[in-house]
């Protein structure tokens, strides 16, 4: 009388999609995004070259 299938019956599964065809936007698209995080690289480089911006975090008085 009793059934197992309680709950959500899971979907079957979807064949997989092939490699889609880009256009001159997504194309586009790609490269500015490559070119910011080329970007961003070099920015970080230049940071730590430099050193830390702060010297110190918490300061505490010498008194208790």
């Amino acid at each position: 009388m009793s059934s197992r299938e309680g709950g959500k019956k899971k979907p079957l599964k979807q064949p997989k999609k092939g490699p889609k065809e880009l256009d001159d936007d997504d194309v586009a698209q790609k490269q500015k995004i490559k070119e910011q995080q080329k970007a961003l690289q070099e920015a970080k480089a230049k940071a730590s070259q430099k050193g830390p911006l702060v010297g110190g975090g918490i300061k505490k008085s010498g008194k208790k």
